[in-house]
């Protein structure tokens, strides 16, 4: 992405999960990028949140750290080393909330031209896990993106 991206980041052996912290107006706050499976073997769930006292990721949780944009190319990293290092996994997410989700859309919209060279963006348009290509300002429930193959 075109934006400036956390560079500490505690990575995990197997790159399931990235640790960081974001550092705005609002303090330090530790955040949690997880890769998670699913019930199919090649799609894996992002989950991303507020770390808690107890170590459990709250996505719901409103950090308003004035980060945005460096948290979601911080997102935007830890997608693409994840799967360079499994490239026939697919990453299905979401927000946890609908304007969660038109964050995302907006984001991915925005870059859209740059993703679009390393991976296939796929949107679910419908709850029967429909998925269709991505383009710019439709409405969607998700993402699901595979890495190309180079």
């Amino acid at each position: 992405m075109k934006y400036e991206n956390y560079d500490t980041v505690r990575i995990a052996d197997d790159l399931s999960s990235f640790d960081f912290v974001s550092t705005g107006k609002n303090g330090d706050i530790p955040k949690r990028i997880i890769f998670m499976p699913t019930h199919l073997p090649e799609v894996f769930i992002l989950a991303f949140g507020s770390i808690t006292d107890n170590e459990e990721v709250d996505d719901y949780a409103i950090s308003d750290n004035g980060d945005r944009n460096k948290t979601l190319a911080t997102i935007a990293v830890a997608v693409d080393l994840y799967t360079r290092c499994y490239p026939d996994r697919m990453i299905y997410f979401r927000g946890s909330t609908k304007e969660r989700t038109r964050l995302y859309r907006m984001a991915v919209g925005i870059n859209l031209e740059e993703l679009c060279r390393t991976f296939d963006i796929y949107a679910e348009v419908d709850q029967h896990d429909d998925f269709v290509p991505f383009r710019k300002n439709m409405e969607i429930n998700a993402f699901l993106v595979k890495r190309k193959v180079q």
